[in-house]
């Protein structure tokens, strides 16, 4: 398993950062409630293909 991120979302990564520092802590907290929620259902869609895939 690949735990090191591409040269891509490493530059993905720079870039949200540098728009992130820009937000204010509100905002901040809003953006990191649904990043979250979609990191849930990213591995809810992976258990689902996961279970109904055979392996």
């Amino acid at each position: 398993m690949q735990t090191n991120l591409s040269l891509e979302q490493e530059f993905k990564l720079r870039v949200y950062s540098r728009e992130l520092i820009k937000l204010s802590q509100r905002q901040s907290q809003k953006h990191l409630i649904e990043i979250l929620k979609q990191m849930m259902l990213k591995d809810n869609i992976i258990k689902y293909l996961i279970r109904y895939s055979g392996f």
